[in-house]
């Protein structure tokens, strides 16, 4: 006999249980995003257009920039940013704050590490850049994307340290810019999500891994010689990644020809001005897609710092 006294909000017959997982929900109940792979196709990225909070900045170093910006500039080589990652079929979100950011804003990869089923959001390890994460956790909220974890105490963590070398595994950096606490509460979260997590040292000297160690493809790393951890070599041979060495020093340094964004296997989006390197990769195989960036080296940054990724296709 069917009960039908209960009501449903009491477990009657009307209850609907929930028993789908989150990921299952990405994309139905919560937005599209996820990542569990640096090289599948790249379907969706978050900028921040750099707005008046560049208008006037007196001393560079003092917000941990290397030299004076042209602000208008900077805009610009933005926006062609923006459009070359449209032109590749990428869907493009902007944070937008409701008031004047701090300075460093634009540079959106430090503060999300995105994993299947949300993101994790970082905490800035200096106080220049200290609140940078409420205005992306706003536009997250905006776009339905799960924030998993908000790295709290002491912990320090930016999302530039972080590599999913492949789907169950996760390269993990610490240094400057990601302490100790930090990095166990990611890596926390990541093991309830049955991921490996190998975790590396950074040189002194070297912001984020990103900086050191990139990925062009599926078992293809790139990495700048004597300043990648030798940890992280170690772990991509052991799992049989071919490492190519960047062949020219100087535009590593000033070109920034490393701090590239991967828009699929062995294409990639690079900065304009690395001859050498360009033709390196294109000697590997790798299409390269060039814009010009380098305003934004003043800042201390490139096109993958300036990039967060939200979303990729399922790595098989």
């Amino acid at each position: 006999m069917t009960d039908t006294s209960t009501p449903a909000a009491y477990g009657g017959p009307g209850w609907s249980p929930r028993t789908a997982s989150l990921r299952q929900e990405i994309g139905e109940v919560w937005g599209a995003c996820g990542v569990a792979s640096e090289w599948s196709p790249l379907r969706a990225v978050l900028l921040h257009r750099p707005g008046a909070e560049l208008d006037e900045l007196a001393n560079p170093d003092a917000v941990q920039m290397l030299a004076p910006l042209d602000a208008g500039r900077t805009r610009r080589q933005h926006d062609a940013l923006a459009q070359a990652y449209r032109d590749a079929g990428v869907a493009v979100y902007y944070v937008e704050p409701p008031e004047t950011p701090p300075p460093n804003l634009m540079f959106v990869a430090d503060l999300i590490f995105m994993t299947p089923e949300g993101v994790i959001l970082g905490r800035p390890a200096s106080t220049v850049r200290a609140g940078e994460e409420r205005f992306v956790a706003r536009r997250l909220a905006e776009l339905g994307i799960p924030i998993l974890r908000s790295v709290r105490g002491k912990g320090t963590f930016e999302g530039a340290n972080g590599a999913w070398i492949a789907p169950k595994t996760v390269l993990l950096a610490t240094g400057l810019r990601a302490n100790a606490e930090g990095a166990a509460q990611v890596r926390s979260l990541l093991q309830e999500m049955e991921v490996e997590v190998l975790r590396v040292s950074l040189p002194q000297g070297a912001m984020h891994l990103m900086g050191q160690l990139r990925f062009a493809d599926r078992g293809l790393a790139i990495a700048w010689p004597g300043r990648v951890p030798n940890g992280a070599v170690e772990a991509l041979r052991g799992r049989a990644y071919t490492i190519l060495f960047l062949p020219d020093e100087g535009e590593a340094a000033h070109g920034m020809a490393l701090n590239f964004v991967t828009l699929g296997a062995r294409r990639i989006l690079m900065p304009a001005g690395n001859p050498i390197t360009q033709a390196f990769y294109e000697d590997a195989g790798i299409t390269c897609q060039t814009v010009e960036v380098d305003e934004f080296h003043k800042a201390a940054g490139g096109i993958g710092c300036l990039t967060g990724i939200l979303e990729r296709e399922p790595a098989e």
